[in-house]
C-alpha cells in the first residue's frame, strides 16, 4: 500500500532503501562537469550556473576566455552573476568590485588607500571540449588526474558530425541515468521508434562502471530509418555504459551519443546530449550524405526528430519526479536489472565522497586543536 507524506523524500542519510538513497544522492564533484554550450555564452558576458546547490559564476572576458567563482561578492555577497564584464574582469553590480582577470586579486574601488583583508574567492577550473564548456567543482589537484572523456570521433579534420543538445529537467540525475540506459520504456517513444524489442542480453559492473548491452532494432522511425543504411550496419544490438558520472551508447561503431549531467539538486539536472555519426544516408538510395551537408542535417534532424524525442523522456521524468516526491515510501519495484547496479554506483560514489569530506573536517579540526 502507497503511503502519503507531507514531509517530502528522505535524506540520504536517513534513506531506508536503494531507491531513495540514490534519489537524494549527489554527485562526486572530483570529476569534470559541462556547465553552458560555449555559444550561449558571449564574450563579455556571465552567467549562473549550479553544481549541486553550489552557486558559480561562470564569465567570458572579452578576450574569449573564460573563468568560474563562486557566485558572490565578499563586499555584501551579492551574486557576482548579477553584475557585468569589463574587459577580463568580473564586476559587481553594486559598488563595482572586480574579480577574476588572470588571478589578479579584488579590486576595490574607492578604498582611499585603506588595507582590507584577504578578498579572494573560490574559483574553479574550466576548459572548452566538444562545444561545451566544463568546470571542476571538486579538489583543483584531481582536475589534471581526471580527464574530460576522450571522443576520438569528434576530434581532428575528419570529425564525425555533432551538435550538442542542452536541458534543464526537473528531474533528479539518477533518474536521468536510469532513463538512458533502461530500454524497457520503449512504450513512451512508439511514435519515433529509437529503438524497438529490446532484450537485455548482458551487464556487469566493473569499479565504477555499468557495462551493458541489448539487442534491439535501433532507429527504425518512419522518418530517421530512412537515413540509416541498415543494411551496410548492424543496427540489431547496441552497448551501452554508465561510466560514473557519465554515459555512452555504441551501434555498430556507426551511431553514437554521450549523455553528460550537470546535478543541480535533488530534483533538478542539466543535461547535455552528444548524438554523433560516421555517416547517413540519402533517403531511399545506397549513397551517403556527403560530409559537406552533415551539419545542416544534423540541426534539423535535432530541430525536427531529436528535442521531440528527447521530450517525450523530458515529460516522464518530470512526472516520475513528481510521483517520487508524492509516493517516495512505496514499496521500489523495477523490472530491469541494470537499473539496481546504476543506482548501487550512485549511491556508493556519494557514500565515499561524504566519507572523504568527514575526514578531511576531522583532520582539520584536530590539527587546529594541537598546541603551537
Amino acid at each position: 500500500m502507497n503511503k502519503m507524506t507531507t514531509n517530502g523524500p528522505p535524506r540520504f542519510e536517513e534513506a531506508a532503501n536503494l531507491r531513495q538513497k540514490a534519489r537524494a544522492a549527489g554527485m562526486d564533484p572530483n570529476y569534470w562537469y559541462p556547465a553552458e554550450e560555449v555559444r550561449n555564452v558571449k564574450p563579455g558576458t556571465v552567467t549562473e550556473i549550479v553544481f549541486w546547490k553550489r552557486s558559480i559564476a561562470l564569465f567570458r572576458g572579452e578576450d574569449g576566455e573564460f573563468e568560474a567563482m563562486e557566485n558572490r561578492c565578499a563586499h555584501r555577497q551579492l551574486k557576482l552573476s548579477l553584475g557585468h564584464v569589463v574587459g577580463c574582469r568580473l564586476v559587481c553590480e553594486y559598488h563595482g568590485w572586480e574579480y577574476g582577470g588572470k588571478d589578479r586579486p579584488p579590486g576595490v574601488p574607492f578604498d582611499q588607500g585603506r588595507s582590507f583583508p584577504a578578498l579572494a574567492l573560490r574559483t574553479y577550473p574550466v576548459k572548452v571540449r566538444y562545444g561545451l564548456i566544463w568546470i571542476f567543482p571538486g579538489d583543483k589537484e584531481m582536475a589534471e588526474v581526471r580527464k574530460i572523456p576522450d571522443i576520438p570521433e569528434l576530434e581532428g579534420s575528419n570529425r564525425w558530425t555533432c551538435i550538442p543538445l542542452r536541458f534543464q529537467w526537473s528531474a533528479h540525475h539518477s533518474m536521468v541515468i536510469d532513463n538512458v540506459s533502461d530500454f524497457t520504456h520503449a512504450h513512451l517513444h512508439r511514435r519515433f521508434k529509437p529503438f524497438e524489442d529490446a532484450t537485455l542480453t548482458e551487464y556487469e559492473t566493473v569499479g565504477d562502471n555499468v557495462h551493458l548491452a541489448y539487442d534491439t532494432r535501433v532507429g527504425r522511425g518512419r522518418v530517421s530509418g530512412l537515413f540509416v543504411d541498415h543494411k551496410k550496419l548492424n543496427t540489431n544490438h547496441m552497448k551501452l555504459c554508465y561510466e560514473y558520472p557519465y554515459q555512452w551508447s555504441n551501434t555498430d561503431n556507426a551511431i553514437k551519443h554521450y549523455l553528460f549531467v550537470l546535478p543541480m539538486n535533488e530534483r533538478t539536472s542539466r543535461v547535455f546530449f552528444l548524438f554523433y555519426f560516421k555517416a547517413l544516408k540519402i533517403p531511399f538510395l545506397p549513397i551517403r550524405i556527403p560530409r559537406i551537408a552533415m551539419n545542416t542535417l544534423m540541426r534539423i534532424s535535432n530541430r525536427l526528430l531529436i528535442v521531440p524525442l528527447l521530450s517525450e523522456d523530458r515529460f516522464a521524468l518530470e512526472a516520475e519526479q513528481e510521483g517520487y516526491e508524492n509516493h517516495w515510501n512505496s514499496f521500489p519495484v523495477e523490472t530491469n536489472p541494470v537499473v539496481k547496479a546504476f543506482q548501487e554506483v550512485t549511491v556508493r560514489k556519494w557514500n565515499e565522497y561524504l566519507s572523504r569530506t568527514a575526514e578531511a573536517a576531522a583532520a582539520q579540526t584536530a590539527k587546529r586543536a594541537r598546541p603551537h
